[in-house]
């Protein structure tokens, strides 16, 4: 038997532009700027700088919504040119952003040349006494030291790549040998197979003082049990005394875990993070503006006007000229969408960080993470009615320099519980507490996470065992083990 069902279904699709636009709120500055300077690239109806207006020349047009054929002409008389030029009225939240001006001079910083880790290490070579086939090895040894300036690969891998590459047939002794001279190049440590390794090579380079000797030994025939901390069976090992088992840590404690990262000339690209907004207490209130380079000035390129204004006074309309005014149209509605999208975003973004900040007023005024209020996305955007995924756009890659420091926009939302007086509280405010705890425990004894959590339930915080382990985890916290000092 056959049946016949009706069904209504509502389906929303964002349109190209309603894309571009997420895409655009979810750009921070830097990303931004590049953004436009692409647009800028591949519009040349769009131009940057604030626009002056002739309103002798300024004609008027409509817009459009012909298509072209062969056999009509394009209506030029309903394209108006008005709707494609830059509008006078600047947004308030525009003209508070004042850390940046269209007006300053664009300046790159230039990176020194320098010389890189590799080479300064293989200048280093010649200063031993080393035949061809050794300075070949060490050459390759020194050309496998990764950025933290160990070498991660095993000898055998090295023996083959040798022989198979550098057309080298030696052997791991051979090699290994080789590699003990390039334990003494510097930084102290470099080219270690592993931390102990690289501990080991530093301290064997220091003055032979007692605590240097000890550490050497810790290092060198206990090193499981210093990692794990087991202080008591390194006293009875060694048979030393609590000061003694103190100073040699120290010694350790001084060293460098990374000797790559110590040399200045290993030049890495190191990301700045440029503030989106900014907020600032002013007579007991809070202000916030929007980063300048956020609020860029472009306009509807003069030129491009003229051009569509030519066409319409020409007698003779050769196809030509038909082809190019459509071409002309086309990036003229891109620029008049960009620049459109640009003020949506700005709006957006300044309309978003304003409820935040009114939310988590007390916070800001304070700088206390225990005044954080519980906020997730829903709260933000059922306030200034936009979808949550916008809200989440902003967060997410945002940040904002307060008077306590830059910090991501996201870091501002948290999810809420309830204390024993009924009341709702940040997981924030937690975390902060029982890092207060941690950070005043007696380090010689630890408090455990069963500990931890006894002491925020007498605090008025009744969390699980589990829930604290979870906190100081996300805290980056170690193991109560692990935090133990001598």
């Amino acid at each position: 038997m056959l049946k016949q069902y009706l069904q209504f279904k509502l389906s929303q699709k964002l349109s190209p532009q309603q894309i571009q636009l997420m895409k655009l709120i979810q750009l921070p500055t830097q990303a931004f700027e590049q953004r436009i300077k692409q647009e800028l690239e591949e519009n040349p109806a769009l131009d940057t700088g604030k626009e002056t207006k002739d309103e002798d020349t300024l004609e008027e047009f409509d817009n459009s919504e012909d298509e072209y054929n062969d056999n009509d002409e394009i209506n030029t008389e309903d394209i108006n040119i008005d709707e494609y030029l830059s509008d006078d009225d600047v947004p308030d939240y525009r003209t508070r952003a004042n850390n940046y001006s269209a007006d300053d001079e664009e300046k790159s910083v230039p990176y020194a040349a320098g010389t890189s880790f590799t080479q300064h290490l293989r200048n280093q070579l010649s200063t031993f006494r080393l035949s061809d086939e050794e300075y070949e090895i060490a050459e390759f040894l020194v050309g496998s030291v990764d950025e933290s300036g160990y070498i991660r690969r095993s000898l055998s891998d090295i023996m083959d790549d040798l022989a198979f590459t550098q057309n080298i047939f030696t052997t791991e002794d051979a090699i290994e040998k080789v590699l003990s001279k390039v334990h003494q190049l510097d930084p102290a440590g470099v080219g270690a197979r592993n931390l102990q390794e690289c501990l080991s090579i530093q301290l064997h380079r220091k003055e032979k003082y007692p605590d240097v000797e000890l550490a050497c030994d810790i290092i060198d025939k206990a090193f499981d049990q210093f990692t794990k901390k087991h202080y008591k069976k390194l006293l009875h090992k060694f048979d030393i005394t609590e000061d003694q088992l103190k100073d040699a840590i120290e010694e350790i404690e001084r060293l460098n875990p990374k000797p790559g990262g110590s040399y200045a000339g290993n030049n890495r690209t190191v990301e700045h993070v440029v503030p989106d907004f900014a907020i600032r207490i002013v007579d007991g209130e809070l202000e916030l503006t929007l980063n300048g380079r956020n609020a860029p000035e472009l306009h509807v390129s003069r030129e491009y006007s003229n051009m569509m204004k030519g066409y319409k006074e020409a007698k003779d309309k050769s196809k030509s000229q038909k082809d190019a005014v459509m071409f002309i149209k086309q990036k003229l509605d891109a620029a008049k969408w960009f620049i459109e999208a640009i003020r949506q975003r700005q709006q957006t973004l300044f309309v978003t960080m304003s409820s935040i900040m009114n939310y988590q007023k007390e916070f800001f005024l304070t700088g206390d993470e225990r005044n954080l209020k519980p906020m997730i996305l829903k709260d933000i955007a059922d306030e200034i009615e936009m979808d949550v995924s916008t809200v989440s756009r902003v967060a997410n890659s945002k940040y904002v320099d307060t008077p306590y420091g830059t910090k991501l926009i996201k870091e501002f939302f948290s999810e809420s519980m309830t204390n024993d007086q009924g009341e709702e509280v940040s997981t924030r405010e937690i975390k902060k507490i029982l890092e207060m705890v941690i950070e005043e425990e007696n380090k010689k004894k630890p408090l455990t996470d069963e500990k931890l959590a006894k002491i925020l339930k007498e605090k008025g915080y009744p969390i699980a065992r589990r829930t604290v382990a979870k906190y100081r985890e996300q805290l980056d916290v170690p193991v109560a083990r692990l935090r133990k000092k001598i």
